[in-house]
């Protein structure tokens, strides 16, 4: 079953933050600087977390993974012209 997840992430380091983003684009949507919206089963979110544990600096950088649930994915919105939230990306191949 897929996920929708979403992921923040801040780092001091520029080499790390384009490691972590361009990681982060192959499974989702960038919805924001450090932002990405993703739709994931458990298997590739396990992936994903292996892959970012090896890039990240636990005392230095900031990741945040959060579980969106199908209630309140309907309930989430953009006040912007931005797509509306979790839309998948058509550019996206997994």
């Amino acid at each position: 079953m897929k996920r929708n997840i979403l992921v923040c992430y801040d780092t001091p380091s520029t080499k790390r933050r384009t490691k972590i983003s361009d990681l982060l684009s192959k499974y989702g949507t960038r919805v924001n600087y450090s932002v990405f919206e993703l739709l994931l089963n458990d298997t590739k979110l396990k992936s994903l977390e292996a892959k970012l544990l090896s890039l990240l600096k636990p005392k230095e950088d900031s990741l945040r993974i959060y579980h969106i649930c199908e209630n309140c994915l309907y309930k989430s919105k953009s006040l912007c012209d931005d797509k509306q939230p979790f839309l998948p990306s058509e550019s996206l191949i997994l």
